[in-house]
């Protein structure tokens, strides 16, 4: 796994075995994420989206503690997707990553708990599956506006983004700061020495 320029945030890069029948890749491996992380992927829910070309999800985040930490690939057609640091008092904060996702390369991406999560189909049909430490609490559950100008985060301009209702009326990164509504780096920092702790065994 490659870490990128966000903390919490990496990409896997996996190679892919083709042959006449198709091919095959290992997309997740659980001693490869340890050792990047730190901590095991706690496996709580597995979902899975088709989007529409032009469809733009998110930008999501979860109140942490406990938060919501995602694994995320594209198994057909490709998808812009994007990493935001929500997490205020972070070094980073308010900064983002994209990494392209499709059924050709089959790149994986990782954001741990308190990073802001959101994609653009770049295709028709763009399924994405992916796995999270918690499962859906919508009282939990928040968003900041994909479009927002102080973001900045630079979506295809020959793409009109199709956007839910929902995250159509998210709050701008001002306001979602002002509310109290994003999770503090420090909450997230204190999160992620609990999950680096061995499990209690008495």
């Amino acid at each position: 796994m490659r870490s990128l320029g966000i903390e919490g945030a990496w990409t896997l890069e996996p190679k892919v075995f083709p042959d006449e029948r198709g091919t095959f890749h290992e997309w997740y491996r659980g001693e490869e994420f340890r050792e990047a992380t730190g901590y095991d992927l706690s496996l709580a829910q597995a979902n899975c989206s088709v989007s529409r070309w032009g469809v733009l999800r998110g930008v999501h985040f979860a109140d942490v503690p406990p938060g919501q930490a995602k694994y995320v690939t594209c198994v057909r057609g490709a998808v812009l997707d994007v990493v935001v640091d929500l997490r205020v008092g972070s070094p980073t904060f308010a900064q983002w990553e994209a990494v392209r996702l499709d059924d050709d390369s089959r790149h994986a991406l990782f954001l741990a708990e308190g990073l802001g999560h959101a994609f653009m189909s770049l295709t028709d049909d763009a399924t994405m599956v992916y796995m999270t430490s918690t499962g859906y609490a919508p009282e939990r559950e928040h968003g900041v506006h994909p479009l927002d100008p102080d973001l900045g985060i630079t979506w295809p301009e020959d793409i009109p983004p199709v956007l839910s209702p929902k995250d159509a009326e998210s709050p701008s990164l001002a306001e979602a700061v002002e509310s109290g509504l994003l999770p503090t780096y420090e909450a997230c920092a204190a999160r992620y020495e609990e999950l680096r702790r061995p499990p209690f065994s008495g």
